[in-house]
């Protein structure tokens, strides 16, 4: 099972191990990882899943969606690396995966 490593904005690190299959929201709510909230239960309807995933991994999460770019325009600290949590599906290969959170989830 891939470990992924939730980094909050204060620098507090929580790894979990993340299900392959699963995205990365399911992967932080199941471990009570603080600081996604996932209000929308992981539909794309929100931006309380946003974290910050940095090169190379976001060769292995893929690109974002056209729904995900427009929910993220409601997203604090929006950035290049912006990605919803609920949109990205976990693989075996993101075994190691670090990804960081904003200050505060809207």
């Amino acid at each position: 099972m891939p470990k992924v490593t939730f980094i909050s904005h204060s620098g507090t690190r929580h790894t979990v191990d993340a299900e392959a299959g699963l995205s990365l929201m399911r992967a932080a709510i199941d471990n009570n990882v603080p600081g996604i909230d996932g209000d929308c239960g992981g539909q794309c309807a929100c931006a309380t899943c946003h974290v910050f995933i940095d090169a190379p991994w976001s060769a292995k999460t893929g690109a974002r969606t056209d729904r995900e770019d427009e929910m993220l325009n409601f997203a604090a600290e929006l950035a290049d690396s912006s990605r919803l949590a609920c949109q990205v599906e976990v693989t075996a290969d993101m075994d190691g995966l670090e990804v960081r959170m904003p200050e505060g989830q809207h």
